[in-house]
């Protein structure tokens, strides 16, 4: 089953799309859709998908704002846009094809057999995870980060390097995108277990996972004993 968000803000557009989308996937295929980047932040945060199909000029915003936040995510990005002049900055960004408006149905079903392709081979889970900075999107590698805190409906990244930067997902779904090395030991906490040392018992039955460099984050009761295996 491919998962498939739609985001273009003009309503026959997007019921077309959708509907070829529907038409060239099967009945099989999760179609959602979203009209504005803030939309369309909110189903990214919400659900993991396989595929994005991208409009660059949303309501006055531009759909590059998107594709910068999704630099570093697992799902494959088609630009579907009347801009042809920006497709080499598209795939710059990583984008996996670029249709120029108005297309034909064969060149969307083009793209989407290309998306199929690439997330059967392509590994899920992601190896880097994009932040903002001052001069723009940054790419922090997975094994750098040490652990992963919930800041609201974002996430604090603690770097081993004792940096600390703000990513925009949220814990549960960087929970879905990263590898299996990071393990949820807290509903506040996401660790790479490569960075921790050992499980402690203290008192009351609270448990505590030390981390390289002494730092103690709390674990859960019902994660203790799956925190344990993984350290043996």
């Amino acid at each position: 089953m491919l998962r498939v968000l739609i985001v273009e803000d003009e309503p026959l557009v997007q019921q077309r799309i959708a509907r070829l989308c529907r038409e060239l996937l099967g009945p099989s295929a999760q179609i959602d859709c979203a009209a504005s980047l803030d939309d369309a932040d909110d189903a990214l945060r919400q659900r993991a998908i396989d595929v994005l199909l991208l409009d660059l000029n949303l309501q006055g915003d531009d759909g590059f704002t998107l594709l910068h936040r999704a630099i570093a995510s697992t799902f494959h990005t088609i630009v579907i846009s009347a801009h042809a002049d920006r497709a080499l900055d598209a795939f710059a960004l990583g984008v996996l094809d670029f249709l120029a408006k108005p297309f034909a149905t064969a060149r969307l079903a083009q793209a989407l057999e290309r998306a199929q392709v690439a997330s059967r081979t392509s590994g899920r889970a992601t190896q880097q995870l994009g932040v903002w900075r001052a001069r723009g999107v940054a790419l922090v590698p997975v094994e750098e980060i040490a652990w992963i805190q919930a800041d609201g409906d974002y996430s604090a990244l603690q770097l081993v390097n004792g940096r600390r930067e703000l990513h925009d997902k949220s814990l549960d779904r960087l929970q879905q995108l990263l590898p299996a090395a990071f393990v949820r030991i807290h509903r506040s906490y996401l660790v790479n277990m490569q960075q921790a040392d050992a499980l402690h018992v203290e008192g009351g039955g609270r448990y505590r996972l030390r981390m390289q460099g002494g730092t103690e984050l709390p674990v859960g009761r019902s994660r203790a004993q799956s925190v344990r295996e993984r350290l043996l």
